[in-house]
């Protein structure tokens, strides 16, 4: 059987949102390492560049979601610091528990964190300028995708960034082997080879975009084996 022919739906250990403890908190911060060591950090950054190009509203709202440990949030603060543009950055994530860890780590008063599912009622009533999900969308089927794309289309006054995966043998055989080496994490093991898995080709971006209904994007391809997609509203 190819692995790669089309999107796993393996459960990944992260997906639980009771997960806690010192395997998540390990997680965290090895996730944080591997995304500033590989430079996938700076896609969303580039991301966001662009959409804050294209607008003159200020100050603005940004939403990470899925944030994880807040890293992606702090790099964005302190880049827009030095840039000059205001910005409050809101952090959500559905896992209570990755919640504490963001706030005990991530400080700058620019930054909060709540905990929010976004399939629910209370994230779909919020507005923001700008939503970013940084290796966030691989943990929902395609189905869910074009649903979530579509709300948080309507949520955002600006646009979208999206940082993903993209689903390769080299990929995939590459994280295991490092993973297996370096990593300290069970659950890093066992979630990074199935997150590439997770992860997408082009056609199948295009096609979650299409049954979105969202057409004014760009979709390119950044090392290392990541998707950008900037969808723009403005």
């Amino acid at each position: 059987m190819n692995l790669f022919v089309g999107r796993s739906n393996g459960i990944e250990i992260m997906d639980d949102l009771d997960c806690k403890g010192d395997v998540v908190n390990q997680t965290l911060r090895e996730l944080e390492f591997i995304n500033r060591t590989l430079g996938g950090n700076q896609i969303t950054v580039d991301g966001v560049n662009a959409l804050v190009d294209k607008t003159q509203q200020r100050p603005l709202v940004i939403i990470d979601l899925g944030c994880g440990g807040g890293d992606m949030l702090i790099l964005l603060a302190n880049h827009f610091k030095k840039k000059g543009v205001k910005a409050e950055f809101i952090g959500i994530d559905a896992n209570p528990n990755i919640i504490d860890y963001a706030r005990e780590h991530a400080h700058d008063p620019q930054v909060r964190f709540s905990t929010v599912n976004i399939l629910s009622e209370e994230f779909r009533a919020q507005t923001f300028d700008i939503a970013i999900a940084t290796l966030f969308f691989h943990h929902f089927s395609s189905g869910q995708l074009s649903v979530i794309l579509k709300w948080l289309y309507s949520q955002v006054r600006t646009g979208i960034v999206i940082n993903d995966l993209h689903r390769h043998p080299f990929a995939y055989y590459s994280i295991k082997l490092l993973t297996m080496i370096f990593s300290k994490s069970a659950m890093v093991k066992f979630d990074a080879p199935l997150s590439v898995l997770r992860g997408f080709s082009r056609k199948e971006l295009v096609e979650i975009l299409e049954n979105a209904g969202i057409k004014n994007y760009a979709l390119t391809w950044r090392w290392a084996f990541r998707w950008k997609i900037v969808i723009c509203k403005v």
